[in-house]
């Protein structure tokens, strides 16, 4: 019981208040450093040869006003949650935040020049040190939470996890305590389940583990599967003594579901949402779609024009394979550079009983997926160019102007073809909710290596939970999938 009752006098891990303490004064330095380098830098003699200085701002008056500003910059990161005491994990969603505080700050600004219009007579000044306090504090962030992962790496402000429950998330999270020991847990005691043979077991345990200065933090039961009064039995266990009690939702048997309360005549009615693309994130979606597709396009142009030469070199038949996919508008053309002979493609425009016959053929002996989908190991039909650009996913590129043209989205389910969906359960339908995507939180955790199952939880995951955060943080983490390796086909 000591080390739980250490643990009731100091919630929180120390390093994390320390870390917390330190990003305060260090945001101060990073906001008011930003400021002096964008004033040096349109004094500098570069700066002033391109357009000459013709107004008056002394140095010593213009950083009494940036100390002012730095200060109420630091009460807007408070307010914006940049400095709640977190773990070192989500290091993406911080720097989000970060953007969003500075673009406030520069708002701010923006208001104060109005009221008091001899502050700054330089706009460049404003905009140069909005830009570099975003990048300042941002990598000052970066550099704060790749120490607290050094610190994690010796064992130094880890936290230390009891798991209960016998479901592949608990396996899971057992596995990633042990592969990464950076992730800032360590799981100290696991049990199957919380009966009250297990929670005596537990009580010698923490007698047993808590000497000294050992403590355990949290209890995270991580199987939806406990009985109800296990469940009350461990609430009871944590909060008698006051360890943190969080619970792990299954992705591979439960929903998540978001609602919306209305009132009708003083009566509240909840509404369970779909998905939170609707309305105006819809509209968001699709102009993030537009805007990286045509980037995408641009960026890829020489890849493409490669990739092009290289199929209809290798062989006869069109560049562009034309697969017929669902989407929840209908069915639609999926653009992919042909990886296969044009004998063995299957489709309308192609007219290929034969191969259709094959392609049966080869599902019923090298199919590798479980369900309604099926994926052709060793597949002998594909080429030595179609080979090398489906293991990169080159194949895939010509997909952007499918986003582009609307039928599909950046991220998303993966869209099937037309008999593959005719297989779904009813369960597997929540995936055409939205419009199908070329990678989706699916692909980045595992790609083709995922059981159909595991996808459709992923996906259902996705469908209900996306943000635009969600979405730049698959497409930055697209590449690493791409770069990892698979399972042999």
């Amino acid at each position: 019981m000591l080390c739980v009752m250490r643990y009731a006098l100091c919630v929180m891990k120390r390093s994390e208040l320390i870390f917390t303490f330190l990003l305060v004064p260090l945001d101060f330095l990073m906001i008011v450093l930003a400021a002096v380098s964008a004033y040096y830098i349109r004094f500098s003699e570069f700066t002033t040869g391109i357009r000459p200085v013709i107004f008056n701002l002394p140095f010593p008056y213009y950083l009494k006003i940036v100390l002012l500003i730095a200060f109420l910059w630091i009460i807007i990161f408070a307010l914006a949650g940049l400095y709640n005491i977190k773990d070192a994990r989500r290091l993406i969603k911080e720097l989000y935040r970060v953007v969003l505080a500075c673009s406030t700050g520069l708002m701010l600004i923006v208001i104060l020049i109005f009221v008091r219009r001899e502050l700054f007579d330089s706009r460049f000044i404003v905009l140069a040190g909005w830009i570099l306090a975003i990048f300042y504090v941002s990598f000052s962030r970066i550099l704060i939470r790749g120490l607290q992962r050094i610190l994690f790496s010796f064992g130094i402000g880890v936290h230390k996890i009891i798991l209960v429950g016998n479901s592949q998330t608990t396996d899971t999270l057992v596995r990633e305590s042990f592969r990464n020991k950076k992730s800032g847990y360590e799981i100290v005691k696991r049990l199957r389940n919380f009966s009250i043979e297990a929670a005596e077991e537990l009580s010698e345990f923490l007698k047993t583990y808590c000497q000294g200065e050992k403590e355990v933090d949290e209890i995270i039961q991580s199987d939806p599967n406990l009985t109800k009064p296990e469940i009350l039995r461990l609430f009871d266990f944590a909060d008698e003594r006051h360890l943190t009690f969080k619970y792990a939702a299954d992705l591979l048997g439960t929903k998540v579901l978001k609602t919306e309360v209305a009132e009708i005549a003083g009566i509240p009615i909840v509404e369970v949402k779909k998905t939170p693309l609707e309305g105006w994130g819809r509209i968001i979606k699709r102009i993030f779609d537009i805007v990286f597709s045509l980037f995408f396009i641009l960026l890829f142009s020489p890849i493409l024009l490669l990739t092009a030469l290289l199929v209809k070199l290798e062989s006869r038949g069109p560049v562009i394979y034309k697969n017929e996919r669902v989407s929840r508008n209908g069915i639609f053309k999926l653009f992919k550079f042909r990886s296969m002979l044009v004998q063995y493609c299957v489709g309308e425009e192609y007219g290929r009983e034969k191969a259709l016959e094959l392609e049966k053929k080869l599902i019923e002996e090298r199919n590798t997926k479980d369900g309604p989908v099926y994926k052709i190991a060793d597949d002998p039909r594909i080429t030595k160019v179609g080979k090398f650009i489906r293991r990169w996913s080159i194949d895939e590129l010509p997909q952007f102007f499918n986003v582009l043209f609307g039928n599909m989205s950046l991220i998303g389910p993966r869209p099937h073809q037309p008999r593959e969906v005719a297989k779904y359960e009813r369960h597997h339908k929540k995936v055409l909710n939205i419009k199908p995507g070329i990678t989706g939180l699916a692909q980045i955790s595992g790609r083709s290596d995922l059981s159909f199952e595991d996808e459709v939880k992923l996906d259902t995951y996705y469908i209900e939970n996306w943000s635009i955060l969600l979405d730049l943080s698959i497409l930055l983490r697209t590449p690493l999938a791409i770069f990892r390796p698979r399972k042999a086909e």
